[in-house]
């Protein structure tokens, strides 16, 4: 695409980017722009740009409005166009985990947590310490569910991660919540994340995938 006739570059396939699979995980709504990443993912990785298809994930009606769309995403970086079919992991969901998550974490402490804290995968804490932290971030996750209305309104924070932190600020451990479909998951990591990885996007796919359909 360029910038003033938004033309579709032949043959490209659309993914999202590190920046849109967040989007897409750390947030329930439904909105245009969350509906459009999460139609690119339904395609496994063979979302190729058309104006036919740019109108029907975009759900616009004309087609130089859904390629202004799909322009704006990629200029804003929620999207990547790649030459070739993007191949996603295929293992069955439990397997993929120990390839996707311990990249996320600089630290190399990651778990991730179901609804009723328990976690599902854990790497860098002992077994002991992911019970007590996959609890929390279930009791975190139901504090921010019943006060998010009044952060939003009062203060204008729509972001829903919580973390501990040290005396400079910076996050010691950080609890990062996870949508998909009905469920919602919580991502432990200890330090400052490593989300802008490919295994972000990986991650999000797989979770769709498994639960989100």
């Amino acid at each position: 695409m360029n910038d003033t006739s938004h033309r579709l570059i032949p043959g490209m396939y659309l993914l999202p980017s590190p920046a849109g699979a967040f989007k897409v995980i750390s947030e329930p709504e439904s909105n245009r722009l969350r509906n459009f990443l999460l139609a690119l993912l339904d395609q496994q990785g063979k979302a190729q740009a058309n104006d036919s298809n740019l109108c029907q994930w975009s759900g616009l009606p004309s087609i130089e409005e859904a390629r202004e769309f799909v322009w704006r995403l990629q200029s804003l970086g929620w999207i990547q166009a790649m030459h070739e079919p993007y191949q996603f992991p295929s293992e069955p969901f439990q397997e993929t985990l120990p390839t996707l998550l311990p990249p996320l974490s600089r630290e190399g402490k990651i778990l991730l947590a179901d609804t009723q804290g328990f976690y599902l995968y854990s790497s860098g804490f002992p077994h002991e310490t992911a019970e007590e932290l996959s609890a929390l971030s279930a009791d975190l996750a139901n504090m921010h569910a019943r006060r998010a209305g009044a952060l939003n309104r009062n203060l204008g924070l729509p972001g829903s991660a919580w973390a501990l932190t040290n005396a400079a600020g910076h996050a010691q451990l950080g609890f990062w919540p996870v949508f998909v479909g009905p469920e919602r998951f919580v991502l432990v990591i200890a330090g400052a994340p490593a989300f802008n990885q490919p295994q972000l996007v990986e991650l999000a796919f797989v979770l769709h995938q498994r639960f989100g359909r």
